[in-house]
C-alpha cells in the first residue's frame, strides 16, 4: 500500500499550514525552496515541520487533512505538542 502523510508546517509569520502528500520529504523541500509560487507558504518562509502523521488509506488521510484545516490554532498546537487529552475540550463550542 502507498503511504500518505498529513503534515502541519509552522511558517515564519507563526501561522500554520496543513497539507497532505505521498512523499513527505519531497513536499517539505518544495515548501522550503518555494517551488510553488502560489502556495500559502511561499511568502511565509522559512517553514518548519511541526507535525506529521502517516496513513495507509489515502481516503482517511484526505478526511483528516480537511478536518485539521478547520481546527483552531489552540487545537492544532495541542496536536503538535502531543497533548491529545486536550483535543476534545478544544472542540467544544463556548456559548
Amino acid at each position: 500500500m502507498k503511504q500518505s502523510y498529513i503534515y502541519i508546517l509552522k511558517c515564519n509569520d507563526n501561522s500554520y499550514y496543513t497539507g497532505m502528500t505521498s512523499n513527505l520529504t519531497q513536499r517539505i523541500f518544495q515548501h522550503e525552496i518555494g517551488y510553488f509560487q502560489e502556495c500559502y507558504t511561499y511568502k511565509r518562509r522559512p517553514i518548519k515541520l511541526a507535525f506529521y502523521a502517516e496513513f495507509t488509506d489515502i481516503t482517511l488521510a484526505i478526511q483528516k487533512e480537511k478536518q485539521i484545516k478547520k481546527w483552531s490554532r489552540a487545537k492544532k498546537e495541542a496536536l503538535i505538542n502531543g497533548e491529545f487529552d486536550l483535543l476534545p475540550g478544544l472542540a467544544k463550542k463556548k456559548f
